[in-house]
């Protein structure tokens, strides 16, 4: 994580906490238990990065409704309306 601040730095952006934007609330309470259970044992490794950098306070993660997730744009097929939203988003 200090890779990508020292990288946002050389553009001139100061950032405390980087903000995640996530369409799951059940990833993001996840996330934010403190408590492993034996349901959440086997989820990917990646998950449990992005867990500990919450608990540190370098990220802070966000729920955005999933007809806003920019990131679809990159990974669905929209109908052009939904396209032209997300675009003027961007």
């Amino acid at each position: 994580m200090i890779w990508i601040q020292s990288q946002l730095l050389d553009y001139g952006i100061r950032m405390k906490k980087m903000p995640l934007y996530c369409d799951s609330e059940s990833a993001i309470r996840i996330i934010h238990n403190p408590v492993q259970h034996s349901k959440t044992k086997h989820i990917a490794l990646r998950y449990h990065f992005i867990k500990d950098h919450v608990e540190d306070g370098n990220i802070e993660v966000h729920f955005v409704n999933t007809t806003d997730q920019l990131a679809d744009i990159f990974t669905k097929a929209l109908a052009e309306p939904q396209f032209q939203r997300i675009l003027q988003g961007l």
